[in-house]
């Protein structure tokens, strides 16, 4: 049976104990977990507990096919040439997945995140939000990036939170205020509402960025690798904290990393990219993995899987470069 984009045949990469399941692969053909359009994956999976006064743009979402990528194909300019960084992906995300891209450096992860914010148009294929074609950025995808310097550095805390509602949601300068006193009080920073940012860590600059994004209420929060350039420590505590934040509010999350370990934890869908250009190896629910199991056989089992199945030499070769000029 063929996958839900006609394209991409379903195998049960992984043995039924496992926390992994439904990996799409070229090798083996078995029925989908869940048709195009359809309901999520993982809706069953995860229990809806969000807090009672949501936003009513994410409500009711959470088993509703929220983004579909077909057949993207994603290319820049290097000098003279041309070069691929995706061939004819294709995935869905439904209302409140925690959909994780993961891939090598170079595989066109971040590319293809910076397609679906707006910055950048498909050469094939399509992205569409709700049914509607994605044309352009748009306060309905706020992406948190991985740069520290993201904030401006003349706006204190506060001010870097409220700006974009004023700008974008048109909220009066108290509503502003209010609503970003409440996201920045969600990820611990009440206090350090009137400080600047260069005052801060660089996690507590994450952390102002994710209240800023998750404070304009999108339909997708969007974060290309937001915790890489952390230590070790403080990317495990944003780890919980951003898994803290979706268990409250279950927005609607988009994540890019090249970590096996963080995607596992983060995760509860995964779309394996192979090395450039990038091209899907596989589709993966893991529901079971957490903070609380890294240490354990079976995740470090599934890492080396999914290291297999992303190095996995077998998949059809396409065209990495052209010339600018053909």
């Amino acid at each position: 049976m063929v996958g839900p984009h006609g394209a991409r045949p379903y195998v049960d990469a992984f043995p039924a104990r496992d926390s992994i399941v439904n990996a799409t692969s070229p090798r083996t053909w078995l029925p989908p977990y869940a048709a195009r359009g359809g309901a999520s994956p993982a809706a069953s999976a995860v229990p809806d507990t969000r807090a009672g006064d949501h936003s009513a743009a994410q409500a009711g979402t959470h088993s509703e096919r929220l983004l579909a990528i077909d057949q993207v194909s994603l290319e820049y300019r290097s000098g003279a040439r041309i070069v691929r960084a995706t061939h004819q992906v294709s995935f869905d995300v439904y209302g409140s997945d925690r959909f994780v891209l993961l891939g090598p450096s170079g595989c066109g992860k971040s590319t293809l995140l910076k397609a679906i914010a707006g910055f950048i148009e498909p050469v094939s294929g399509s992205i569409a939000l709700d049914g509607r074609p994605v044309r352009g950025p748009g306060p309905d995808r706020i992406v948190v990036f991985q740069e520290f310097d993201q904030l401006p550095p003349w706006k204190t805390v506060v001010e870097n939170v409220a700006f974009p509602l004023r700008a974008a949601a048109k909220l009066s300068r108290a509503e502003a205020r209010e609503r970003a006193l409440h996201y920045l009080d969600k990820v611990g920073l009440s206090t350090f509402a009137d400080a600047y940012p260069h005052t801060l860590s660089g996690g507590m600059k994450q952390r102002v960025a994710i209240a800023r994004a998750l404070a304009m209420q999108p339909r997708v929060l969007l974060m290309d690798e937001p915790f890489a350039a952390l230590d070790a420590l403080t990317r495990r505590k944003m780890q919980e904290e951003l898994l803290r934040l979706w268990d409250e509010f279950r927005f609607t999350l988009l994540f890019v990393t090249h970590s096996i370990e963080e995607a596992l934890v983060v995760g509860n869908r995964i779309l394996l990219l192979s090395p450039h250009p990038g091209r899907v190896r596989a589709e993966l629910n893991s529901h079971e993995h957490s903070l609380d199991n890294v240490d354990t056989g079976d995740f470090r089992d599934n890492v080396a899987r999914i290291h297999r199945l992303l190095f996995d030499t077998d998949a059809p070769q396409v065209p990495t470069t052209e010339d600018a000029a053909s």
